[in-house]
């Protein structure tokens, strides 16, 4: 019994015993002279976990008890946290040691948040899911606040931690109170004590509460007001991070939470999941329109996104959980290059966010420009990009689900929200001349925002093999 649970979890365990030895064979080793070692190692580390976990054999193993789900919903979940994660460090090691911040401790953080995400995927218990979320979340605490000398990224270090925390104590209210009304933690029991469809009075509360704890985690309305500070506030780096890996963690763990515990009342959350999705969607759309600095911009488009992938989740259904699923991969994919991007915004050797500073970009870096304005036309949801097909994915789950309500508010948003998008497109091509940003882009950064952009086009003919693998995933969760 303990070599089946322990072989299930084994990446899991690779993924921490190495980021432990690190962090203690860089300390005594001379500490932040192995930074780029070790970001490159922990590159490797994710690339070679993604590649078994997702070349492993097919089937659904249950381990401890049912407390660890190793099934295809959890490999799916885990690989895109994998690459997004790699793609991040990848893209940051220069960023960070030029910035005075290439500090060991960073890619050993980000190591043991992704831990944390990989437990969160799998979990089949109310405490395993609490114990990956706090794993992640006291790291994801410490990245915000990294760069100590800077009032703003430590402003964003505290709101994160005192939002996060009031989020876990509502998530454990919850969980709590799940735990009293049906005399189990593990999701099998839980859905066990479901009957006609109907959760009791107690249960819902729970449920209430856990979905609330949720939504902090996911920025969804009204539980968003940390995204815009904390993205801003903290290193960029760190925002490409909270804006790709935690995501498909949050929303993986939203749908294993709401079908594996409480699938058997979709009618009691649905319509919850219905509202966080608009609120989420229109204030998104909204909020971004009068941002200048892009970081902010981008927290309110993620906002907005994560409405969209709750959409899918919404609709309560098999075909809504895998259009969530491709929506997550084509989300991280078109932040990746745009964080790509964000990155190399600088003037004299000094990082810029202003969103003004890229007028007439596109006469002085025509190919990064045109990179740039396909991620953004993807992100707006504009035909033919794959991102109009992630929304169109998701939307068409709601219409299938009979909500065609929320469909017509997710197509209305779309539109608002396309605005702040073509209104960069805009300055790189027809703005009025300004000190021009330097043209600094490392090998790792050109790649990513290459192949995003790319992957926008190319993705329209084939998904590369991630809609197949979404469906297998969606079938092995919704039942």
């Amino acid at each position: 019994m303990i070599s089946a649970d322990f072989s299930a979890i084994l990446p899991e365990v690779v993924l921490v015993v190495y980021a432990m030895a690190a962090l203690v064979g860089a300390v005594y080793a001379g500490k932040d002279e192995l930074t780029g070692t070790l970001t490159w190692a922990t590159v490797a580390i994710f690339l070679g976990l993604a590649l078994w976990i997702g070349l492993s054999a097919p089937g659904d193993v249950v381990a401890f008890g049912g407390s660890f789900a190793d099934d295809a919903f959890a490999r799916f979940a885990k690989v895109t946290v994998l690459l997004s994660a790699a793609a991040v460090l990848a893209m940051s090691q220069d960023y960070m040691a030029r910035r005075g911040l290439g500090r060991f401790e960073f890619p050993l953080l980000v190591a043991f948040a992704v831990a944390g995400m990989m437990v969160m995927v799998s979990a089949g218990d109310l405490m395993s899911l609490y114990m990956g979320l706090e794993l992640q979340s006291l790291s994801l605490y410490v990245l915000a606040a990294l760069r100590r000398d800077s009032v703003k990224s430590t402003e964003a270090g505290l709101k994160y931690f005192v939002l996060g925390a009031l989020s876990s104590g509502l998530l454990l209210y919850g969980a709590s109170l799940t735990y009293g009304f049906a005399g189990t933690t593990l999701f099998s029991g839980i859905i066990s004590t479901i009957e006609d469809g109907r959760a009791s009075i107690g249960l819902l509360f729970g449920l209430v509460f856990m979905i609330t704890g949720l939504a902090f985690k996911v920025s969804a309305v009204p539980f968003h007001m940390w995204t815009p500070d904390v993205y801003e506030g903290s290193p960029t780096p760190v925002t490409a991070f909270f804006a790709t890996a935690p995501k498909v963690a949050a929303m993986a763990l939203f749908a294993r939470l709401v079908h594996d515990a409480f699938g058997a009342a979709v009618a009691d959350w649905s319509q919850v999941l219905a509202l966080l999705a608009v609120l989420s969607m229109f204030l998104g759309a909204v909020a971004a329109i009068g941002q200048r600095d892009i970081k902010r911009l981008m927290a309110y488009s993620s906002i907005a996104h994560m409405g969209f992938a709750l959409v899918g989740l919404a609709a309560g259904t098999q075909s809504g959980v895998q259009a969530m699923l491709i929506y997550m991969v084509i989300y991280v994919a078109m932040n990746v290059g745009t964080f790509a991007f964000i990155l190399s915004m600088e003037r004299d050797g000094a990082p810029v966010t202003d969103i003004n500073a890229l007028n007439l970009y596109s006469k002085r870096e025509p190919v990064k420009a045109l990179a740039m304005m396909v991620l953004l036309f993807s992100l707006a949801g504009v035909p033919p990009m794959l991102g109009f097909f992630a929304k169109y994915g998701v939307l068409l789950a709601a219409v299938n689900a009979e909500m065609v309500w929320l469909a017509v508010a997710g197509a209305v948003a779309s539109v608002i929200g396309a605005f702040y998008y073509l209104r960069i497109v805009y300055y790189m091509y027809f703005g009025t001349e300004t000190d021009a940003l330097d043209s600094r882009m490392v090998p790792a950064q050109w790649i990513l925002l290459m192949a995003s952009a790319v992957v926008m086009v190319v993705g329209i003919v084939n998904l590369f093999g991630v809609e197949g693998a979404a469906a297998a995933a969606a079938e092995t969760l919704v039942r």
